[in-house]
């Protein structure tokens, strides 16, 4: 009996630390949220949300900006840079440090406008978008570290943590701290009309030769103000 009675005290002791500590660590993250909400960021560049982070089984440690080439690429805040040079994966590629403790990421670009040691601000023209590195298509890579970055980007952190929560599809704008909603089709599709999902690879001009209209008769059918589309999106096509 005596037994019975000390493992069911051991029981209760165990389960009392878990609990502390499980809502320890949940309380944690949610200051730590909160702190990161502080933050006065802004987005780096205007585009749409093709990847977010943790995709790719969990490789992917940032969120991808689609948008044409040359489209300024932005500090989300003022630092120093702390690296600017070209790799082979990142392409050529821009590191701020910031006096926050966070150091940001800016891959894939098409140029680089800022030198290493060099002092930017919030909102600088630090580069270009491109499509240099291991690349699929004009856009830009961004990340945030906690502290430094690493090769194993142990630091890494969700910059939907900082920005707030968003999805493949929606919209940024450089300057700007909102996420915009995906926007929706039109409704009421004429009869003459069909509803077309785009395929990987697709583009809007092979799109508008195999229905035999015009690329600015689906943007403006699609309300479309540049011509990247995604794969899964759904264009209207008189």
């Amino acid at each position: 009996m005596k037994e019975y009675i000390k493992r069911l005290l051991l029981a209760i002791a165990i389960t009392a630390i878990l609990t502390i500590l499980i809502l320890g660590g949940m309380q944690s993250i949610a200051n730590a949220e909160e702190s990161f909400g502080e933050l006065n960021w802004e987005f780096p560049a205007d585009g749409i949300i093709t990847d977010i982070f943790g995709s790719r089984n969990g490789g992917h440690k940032g969120i991808d900006i689609a948008g044409e080439i040359g489209t300024p690429i932005h500090a989300v805040d003022h630092g120093i840079v702390s690296k600017s040079y070209y790799s082979t994966t990142y392409g050529h590629v821009i590191f701020i440090q910031h006096e926050s403790g966070f150091e940001t990421v800016y891959a894939h670009l098409q140029s680089r406008d800022a030198k290493n040691g060099q002092y930017v601000k919030q909102g600088e023209t630090i580069g270009r978008m491109g499509n240099t590195g291991k690349s699929s298509g004009p856009h830009l890579h961004f990340e945030i570290h906690k502290n430094k970055w690493t090769v194993s980007k142990k630091n890494s952190i969700d910059p939907f943590v900082i920005f707030g929560r968003g999805n493949i599809g929606q919209t940024v704008t450089a300057g700007d701290k909102n996420i915009e909603p995906v926007l929706e089709v039109a409704k009421g599709i004429h009869e003459s009309s069909i509803l077309y999902t785009v395929e990987v690879g697709d583009t809007l001009w092979e799109i508008a030769e195999k229905y035999n209209t015009g690329v600015e008769i689906i943007k403006e059918m699609n309300q479309l103000s540049n011509e990247i589309i995604m794969p899964g999106q759904q264009l209207i096509i008189k």
